[in-house]
């Protein structure tokens, strides 16, 4: 046998051995994305798979092939990743609003191969992933110009779901019109009260009378439905699209900076961070006791824990009586994070980690 039917001989026994390997690696893939729909998690993980590369590269070490075995990474990752999508195509996410609307927008970028449900509240899209309706839920839970979502804090704070993710999507508001109309035909525009305050200015600038709607999509499907060149919705971009309207002026929101963070609820809880990198959330009540709130957050800082964000929203069933929800930064599930819980603990009535997340992801409002 010469060189060359030596080599290939080698390169067939070899690719057998991979095909074997492959079928292992994809039953795995199987099993997480199995893992991925229960706790409603996506299937791209940025952070994951920069520490595969770097680490699968680094046992390559022969640097003239190196790259091409990154290449090959590449490729496998891909493979992967589309393996798992299509175990997911299945996957039902709730939102609230319709089709258009932010929370839409937000859900489709975060879940690209799953099947988003409309709901007509906050509520109906939360009680839907507990009745098994659907696997998960997108909701919005703070903007940055108009601050918390409290229907959403409180469906987190009295119901049993769990907070697997949060994504921020930047909230960019154009001026939309019917086709043909122009900017000086524009005497009214109708959108969400939030957006209507989000370009309070401009719209004083303008002069323009004002409608409330329940969203901004269905000011835009209100607008289209009027064919009434004077009046003009405020919405997305990619609103404008779905229903046919004109971009008759752009980025018209007072802020740059406007952006709205949703999270992912689903009925399982998802402790699979495993790093002191991750956050979770944490509610609760204190004690009618003199310094329990106070007593409360200095343990948190005690134990070496990064308090993110602190805020407080009245209880519906005690009157001037509160509940507080924590951002915080460490891994509390951990001997010293139990530590920490069972500690703050002595000073609550309440207390209940509400979920766990990685790095918050920053979602493209147009792929454009």
């Amino acid at each position: 046998m010469d060189k060359l039917d030596e080599a290939r001989r080698q390169i067939d026994e070899i690719d057998r051995e991979m095909a074997e390997l492959f079928s292992r690696r994809m039953q795995a893939a199987k099993t997480i994305a199995e893992y991925k729909k229960e706790h409603a998690l996506p299937v791209y993980d940025a952070a994951r798979e920069q520490s595969l590369m770097q680490k699968n590269a680094s046992y390559i070490k022969d640097y003239s092939i190196r790259s091409y075995y990154i290449r090959f990474l590449q490729e496998e990752l891909a493979v992967s990743k589309q393996y798992q999508e299509s175990l997911l195509s299945g996957a039902k996410i709730a939102y609230s609003g319709i089709e258009g609307a932010f929370a839409n927008i937000a859900a489709k970028r975060i879940f690209p191969y799953g099947r988003v449900i409309s709901f007509p509240d906050f509520k109906a899209a939360y009680d839907a992933v507990v009745s098994g309706e659907c696997d998960s839920c997108v909701l919005p839970i703070e903007n940055s110009y108009a601050g918390e979502v409290g229907q959403v804090m409180d469906l987190m704070f009295s119901g049993d779901l769990y907070v697997n993710g949060i994504y921020t999507l930047r909230i960019s508001q154009h001026l939309l019109g019917v086709p043909g109309a122009s900017l000086k035909d524009i005497r009214t525009v109708m959108s969400h009260p939030q957006a209507l305050s989000q370009c309070a200015e401009y719209i004083r600038r303008k002069g323009y009378q004002t409608i409330d709607a329940t969203n901004t999509a269905m000011a835009a499907k209100a607008v289209r439905d009027g064919a009434d060149k004077s009046v003009a919705a405020i919405a997305s971009i990619e609103t404008a699209r779905l229903y046919g309207l004109e971009q008759l002026d752009h980025d018209i929101n007072e802020s740059a900076l406007n952006s709205t963070r949703f999270a992912v609820f689903s009925r399982a809880e998802n402790t699979n961070l495993g790093s002191d990198d991750g956050k979770f959330l944490l509610m609760f009540t204190v004690k009618n006791e003199v310094g329990a709130l106070a007593k409360a957050l200095n343990i948190m800082g005690s134990y070496g824990f990064n308090m993110r964000a602190l805020r407080s929203r009245p209880m519906k069933d005690l009157a001037w009586q509160y509940y507080f929800y924590i951002e915080a930064e460490g891994d509390e599930t951990g001997e010293n994070g139990e530590n920490m819980l069972r500690h703050i603990s002595l000073h609550c009535d309440r207390l209940k980690v509400v979920g766990h997340y990685s790095d918050e992801i920053i979602l493209k409002e147009d792929d454009e």
